[in-house]
């Protein structure tokens, strides 16, 4: 039965970033598909902990800043220890600095690239070695951004470090497919969550962006629930490289 592709019983999925936003939303999709988790934040998630853990699944917190990259290697013995195996690795941490790009400081520039490309590419490397350790391939699952697409305005660095997301995601699926591993990567539109606050309280861009948007709606976290369950399940088992866009149409207007 084609469901069956999407059921995620008994595999063991690192989310990082996922005390709230789309971070918690997509660890709690992937609960509710079978998966145990375990998060990797700054702070104990405690609410993203509960929700888990009431769908009857198991939730492992590790605590670690993933802009500081020696915490990488243990990061992995920590989780192996904890649940015996790493099935797959959402890559959902990351932060944006606003700044004008004539005034934009060296600090906004590497705070924004350590976390969103340079640990994303180096705790994927260490989940896929773990991977191949186990002999059983995996999924790691990125996320990317609309200004994986475009240049945006005032967020240089972040513009920077997503577009390196989408040309990281298929380097790594060119390389490590044989090995059974997919990459690819989820392009969220714009959503309803901390990072886009300052938009949504400027009632007038508020309003233009919405006015681009064919759903005509902000996303929520839920919206991710579907393709990150997708990206994580044997049903995409023959999609790799790919950035699938989440954006209510914004990129198709």
């Amino acid at each position: 039965m084609i469901l069956d592709a999407f059921n995620l019983q008994g595999k063991v999925a690192i989310v990082t970033g996922c005390d709230t936003g789309l971070g918690q939303g997509m660890a709690i999709g992937l609960a509710e598909a079978g998966c145990d988790i375990v998060s990797v934040n700054s702070k104990i998630p405690h609410e993203t902990a509960q929700k888990v853990q009431s769908l009857g699944r198991r939730f492992m917190a590790i605590q670690a800043d993933l802009s500081q990259h020696d915490v990488i290697p243990g990061i992995i013995e920590e989780a192996i220890a904890g649940m015996g195996r790493i099935d797959i690795l959402v890559n959902n941490a990351g932060t944006i600095r606003r700044e004008d790009a004539l005034e934009f400081s060296e600090k906004n520039w590497d705070d924004v690239m350590n976390l969103n490309i340079k640990s994303v590419f180096f705790l994927s490397q260490a989940v896929a070695k773990q991977f191949i350790k186990q002999g059983s391939g995996g999924k790691i699952i990125n996320i990317a951004s609309m200004l994986s697409f475009q240049g945006g305005i005032r967020v240089p660095s972040y513009t920077a470090s997503k577009s390196a997301v989408l040309g990281v995601t298929r380097l790594l699926a060119n390389e490590w497919a044989q090995h059974k591993i997919n990459v690819n990567a989820i392009a969220p539109g714009y959503m309803a969550t901390n990072n886009t606050q300052q938009l949504r309280d400027d009632e007038a861009r508020s309003q233009e962006i919405l006015g681009r948007i064919p759903a005509a709606r902000w996303g929520s976290p839920a919206d991710l629930q579907g393709p990150v369950v997708f990206l994580a399940s044997s049903a995409s088992d023959y999609v790799n490289g790919y950035t699938l866009a989440v954006d209510g149409g914004w990129l198709a207007r």
